[in-house]
């Protein structure tokens, strides 16, 4: 089993090219932790993998929710662990 990477960085750092090349190279997923990501049609100005990236690297918590939806960090812990258990 590969361990969890984690990146952290300013905005507009790179992090999400290098979580890409890394998943890519290591066969790994790749689980968002942007608060905004999760929120089916809030494309503009969230970064979001473009379906190119979805497909060729498995990321989770991207575009799970409706944006009237509310998600507080209970639900988002909840979900992350139900990913993370399936990844491993």
């Amino acid at each position: 089993m590969i361990p969890a990477v984690f990146l952290a960085g300013p905005t507009a750092s790179g992090k999400s090219a290098v979580a890409l090349e890394l998943a890519a190279r290591l066969g790994g997923e790749i689980l968002s932790v942007d608060s905004m990501q999760v929120y089916r049609g809030m494309d503009i100005g969230t970064a979001k993998p473009t379906l190119a990236d979805r497909r060729a690297v498995p990321h989770h918590l991207v575009d799970t929710r409706d944006v009237q939806d509310a998600v507080d960090v209970v639900d988002y812990r909840a979900e992350a662990r139900a990913a993370i258990e399936a990844i491993q």
